[in-house]
């Protein structure tokens, strides 16, 4: 059965979603992503993450698609807004822009994608307008630092920011040093994506890790269902991995299943661990 973490208002939200990055760029792909974001959604995996950002609006669309058999209602749909578009100037048909190609009225959570030019004060104030015509439900952040935060919340109304989504995986615990335990005083749930880490020098080593294939086998896993198993394993971080063919979300799926002991943890910590300090947060 599915864990769920909770936002700040409450809200029940999935430990595992479904992230959309790079999904919709390719038409030869489109029928397999549709089918995997389609299955994932029947098992569990109903929170759905993009961006106005992600090929330009094409994995809104391609989203838009999938979920139109679906009921509205059942589904947690997040989508982001470019930091230059987060003022009164744009952000509202930015906002209206992503609906359209959504196909649906409001999103569940509207994500500032990161920090940019426009003062806090002002992108707080057109997302609770945005909440006061229904266009959204409520409204977070992405890629702020603890520092980002707690400038946030001192403007008004910055309190009610539901979560902050960042990079974050076995190999990129820097959120761990000061933002999670941060987030976790002040009620607000983290979101990870990249949670599998992206491909490059660092996935391939962590491919090679012995304690990674120790603990998989343990588990009859894969090393990216044990990465993930660690990434949702803190009950206050729930991720958003991409799919995009069936085998892919649901090895996703099974991942959350999985419960790795405090041995195992051990483990993973000492093969894997989190920085002493740090300076600024990982991004891609």
């Amino acid at each position: 059965m599915m864990r769920n973490v909770l936002l700040k208002d409450g809200t029940a939200v999935p430990a595992l979603g479904q992230g959309t990055w790079y999904m919709g760029e390719k038409p030869s792909l489109r029928e397999s992503e549709i089918e995997s974001l389609r299955w994932g959604i029947e098992h569990g995996m109903n929170l759905i993450d993009t961006a106005e950002m992600y090929g330009d609006g094409a994995s809104e669309e391609l989203i838009g698609e999938a979920i139109a058999p679906f009921e509205r209602e059942k589904l947690f749909i997040v989508s982001k807004v470019y930091p230059w578009n987060a003022g009164r100037r744009n952000i509202f048909e930015s906002c209206e822009a992503s609906l359209e190609r959504l196909g649906t009225d409001y999103l569940d959570l509207y994500l500032l994608h990161w920090r940019g030019g426009v003062p806090f004060r002002e992108t707080v104030q057109c997302m609770q307008e945005l909440q006061k015509q229904g266009k959204i439900l409520r409204w977070g952040v992405s890629n702020l630092d603890d520092e980002d935060m707690e400038e946030l919340t001192e403007v008004p109304g910055g309190e009610n920011c539901q979560c902050d989504q960042v990079l974050y995986h076995l190999g990129s615990r820097g959120a761990e040093v000061k933002l999670l335990p941060w987030l976790k005083d002040h009620d607000m749930p983290m979101m990870a994506y990249c949670p599998l880490a992206q491909a490059g020098k660092l996935r391939s080593a962590m491919l090679k890790d012995s304690v990674l294939n120790e603990i998989a086998q343990a588990h009859n896993a894969t090393i990216f269902q044990i990465m993930l198993a660690f990434a949702i394993h803190d009950s206050n971080v729930f991720a958003v991995p991409k799919a995009g063919t069936l085998k892919h979300v649901k090895e996703n799926r099974e991942a959350a299943e999985i419960e790795l002991s405090d041995e195992e943890m051990t483990l993973l910590n000492k093969a894997f661990p989190k920085p002493a300090r740090i300076h600024g947060l990982d991004m891609v």
